[in-house]
């Protein structure tokens, strides 16, 4: 298992000609720095902009949550994220929407030569804080994200088969089943990132600059983000973490953080089950795991 195939070529002469059909005045600035994720293709747009678009039909969708979702999101956010600033659509042989996106400095927490991680914890929960609010009906679900974890236990079990011999099963399905036993969410559907990986955070100077990839947005439990605590923070800022994330009014509780453990487990079996030839991916899944199984 890996990064999927992609299912259209994109390069910087497509770019080129999406921006000058539909966006010409952006059209003749510098179109370079390609990256390509699991989901979407970015091209960096001269100093200050990025082309962001899908490189699946499966992630189509994700790019209309971004452009409808984003801008609204920003303006409550404490920290930078890639709200669409121009929207894009089908043409010149591209099938899908795209966006033209700010091109955030920083290098991913999974890369960084340093991390302030005493600030980094106050500061990701602060904006966790501000993300976790109520979300309208109409936000976007998503079956794999924000979901309850008893949904996650075919995945889980599909990633320990593919991991046989290579991680503690039982220990790992032991965490799991206690996991499951917490009690399930009964709050509002709440705004939940989906996926808040260190490679999703974004860092300049040792500390946390901006949040990356809404592409797994939705609406549900906020277990799934807290789950981040294992996959970035040592076990004595976890603590520090979880009161700053949640105002002293309606703390994060023990049920609450026992389910983002059990999605630091799952996602950790995931990253290291799919991560190939990423070092990097399963260099992380094997660090959730390990802090997780050690809490």
């Amino acid at each position: 298992m890996g990064r999927p195939s992609a299912d259209v070529h994109v390069d910087s002469s497509v770019v080129r000609q999406l921006l000058r059909e539909q966006h010409p005045d952006l059209s003749e600035l510098t179109v370079s720095d390609s990256v390509e994720g699991w989901d979407n293709h970015m091209f960096r747009l001269g100093d200050e902009l990025a082309v962001r678009l899908p490189r699946r039909g499966a992630s189509a969708d994700l790019i209309e949550n971004e452009q409808r979702w984003l801008p609204q999101l920003a303006r409550q956010l404490p920290l930078p994220i890639p709200a669409p600033i121009r929207t894009g659509r089908p043409g010149c042989g591209f099938p899908w929407r795209w966006s033209v996106v700010p091109w955030l400095e920083g290098d991913t927490a999974l890369g960084a030569s340093h991390l302030d991680v005493a600030v980094i914890a106050k500061t990701i929960a602060r904006f966790l804080r501000s993300l976790h609010l109520p979300a309208p009906a109409e936000a976007p679900a998503n079956p794999w994200r924000g979901v309850p974890l008893a949904e996650r236990t075919e995945l889980l079990h599909r990633g320990l088969s593919q991991l046989e011999g290579r991680v503690e099963r039982a220990a790992i399905l032991d965490l799991w089943q206690r996991a499951l036993a917490a009690a399930p969410w009964r709050g509002p559907r709440l705004w939940v990132h989906g996926d808040l990986h260190p490679a999703n955070l974004l860092i300049r100077k040792g500390r946390l600059s901006a949040v990356i990839d809404f592409g797994d947005l939705t609406a549900g439990d906020p277990a799934t983000d807290l789950s981040v605590a294992w996959m970035l923070l040592p076990p004595s800022l976890r603590s520090v973490f979880r009161v700053s994330s949640r105002p002293a009014s309606h703390p994060v509780d023990d049920d609450t953080w026992t389910r983002a453990r059990g999605w630091a487990i799952a996602l950790g079996v995931a990253y290291l089950a799919g991560s190939r030839d990423d070092e990097p991916l399963a260099a992380l899944g094997r660090g959730t795991i390990q802090a997780a199984l050690g809490d």
